[in-house]
């Protein structure tokens, strides 16, 4: 229930900051490293710095620890580790290239829109 919250939470913060095609994926049993993948990307260098930087002030302000942020000054591809919930903000221009979703098209997408909502 936990990383429930976790993926609200990052899921609102990047909507906060506009971000655009927001899915989650819901990785259990398919990947070790995180029960859920955000994916979301930006049209900026500025944007994507934005998005990463409201995440990581709503984890920490929501008392969870960010292991590790990964791209943030290149803002091509930010990967922002939070446990359970892995957040990757794409350029516009990188995201199609990388197409993670694709790559993972084996794990079901959870509803985020009612996220959104709330």
């Amino acid at each position: 229930m936990e990383n429930q919250k976790l993926l609200k939470m990052s899921v609102k913060a990047a909507d906060d900051k506009r971000a655009e095609n927001i899915i989650a994926l819901n990785m259990k049993g398919i990947s070790l490293i995180a029960d859920y993948f955000v994916i979301c990307h930006g049209n900026s260098d500025k944007q994507v710095q934005a998005i990463a930087r409201e995440i990581r002030e709503k984890a920490h302000e929501n008392g969870y620890d960010v292991k590790r942020i990964e791209g943030f000054d290149e803002a091509r591809w930010v990967l922002i580790d939070i446990g359970d919930v892995v957040v990757h903000v794409f350029h516009r221009d990188e995201r199609s290239y990388y197409n993670l979703e694709r790559l993972w098209g084996d794990a079901p997408r959870e509803d985020i829109l009612s996220e959104l909502n709330t």
